[in-house]
Formats: structure tokens, C-alpha cells, sequence
């Protein structure tokens, strides 16, 4: 599960957020962070609460008196935790609220891969969400593409609530 994940944190951000200044990118590769973990062999660190939450500390940190560069770098944190969302991963306590209750991880596969026929469900949706704001916000224009590959912003023109 891919697009479930990047169309998914991308609309929700947007519907919670709705700021065009927001970096989209570093929001969507959060939610796609967390899948690192599948080179580990099951849940592990990424999806923890613990792991955004230490990252947005960070980012709150290192980006003191530095408004501008917190806006751009929130999204990371932000995108990593609309994954635990997305996923599931708070159903299981044992991963989610690591370490808490026990170091261990526990066995087993990543909740993504263990979703069967759900999981082409949750990718169409995943591309529809994609293509909602593809359309929504112009993405088509190639002015407002380029903008986007390079900033991560929407236009202010079509993002206005």
C-alpha cells in the first residue's frame, strides 16, 4: 500500500490544516516513511507513537525563531503521524505505544501487508484522493505543478478556504 497512504495524508492534512503554505511534500513522504520498517521484518520503531513525536520535537527545536523553515519541515512529523492513522497501528497497543509495555516488538508482518482484498480498496481510494487534488488545486497547470515540485505549496488562488 502506496497511494493509500499519499492521497490519504494528503487530503486529510489538507482538510484539517487547509494552508497552502504547508510543505504537501514532506507531509507525503511522512505517511510513506513508516514503510522503512518493512526492511526490518514487521512493525518496529516508524510505527510508534514515540517516533513522531521525538521527530516533531525535533523539528520544533532545530527550527526556533526560524518560522518559515518549521512551515516546511512540520510536515514530516505530521505525515508520519497520519500514517499511524491510516494504518491502523493504534489497534495494536504493543507496537503503537512502544516501550510502554515492553522493549520487545512484537512478531508479525506490517498491519499494510496484512490487509488482504481491503488493501486494493484502500489503494483506489488512495488514487482517487490523489486525483481530487490533482484537480483541485490545478496540478494539471504546469505553472502550478512546477510550483508544487519545488516548494510544496498549493496556489493560494485555488487553495483558499
Amino acid at each position: 500500500m502506496f497511494l493509500w497512504f499519499l492521497g490519504g495524508s494528503f487530503v486529510f492534512v489538507w482538510s484539517v490544516f487547509r494552508s497552502p503554505a504547508l510543505d504537501y511534500r514532506l507531509v507525503m513522504a511522512g505517511s510513506v516513511l513508516p514503510l522503512v520498517d518493512a526492511a526490518l521484518g514487521g512493525p518496529r520503531l516508524l510505527h510508534t507513537l514515540l517516533f513522531p513525536v521525538v521527530l516533531m520535537a525535533g523539528v520544533m527545536l532545530a527550527t526556533r525563531r526560524r518560522r518559515l523553515v518549521r512551515r516546511r519541515w512540520i510536515g514530516l512529523p505530521i505525515g508520519v503521524l497520519m500514517h499511524l492513522v491510516l494504518d491502523g497501528v493504534w489497534a495494536r497497543a504493543e507496537v503503537f505505544w512502544w516501550p510502554f509495555f515492553g522493549v520487545a516488538f512484537p512478531a508479525g508482518g506490517l498491519p499494510e501487508l496484512d490487509r488482504g482484498a481491503l488493501a486494493v480498496v484502500l489503494e483506489l481510494a488512495g488514487a482517487a484522493a490523489l486525483w481530487w487534488c490533482w484537480s483541485t488545486f490545478g496540478l494539471a497547470d504546469r505553472t502550478h505543478r512546477d510550483e508544487f515540485v519545488r516548494t510544496g505549496h498549493l496556489p493560494r488562488e485555488l487553495a483558499a478556504p
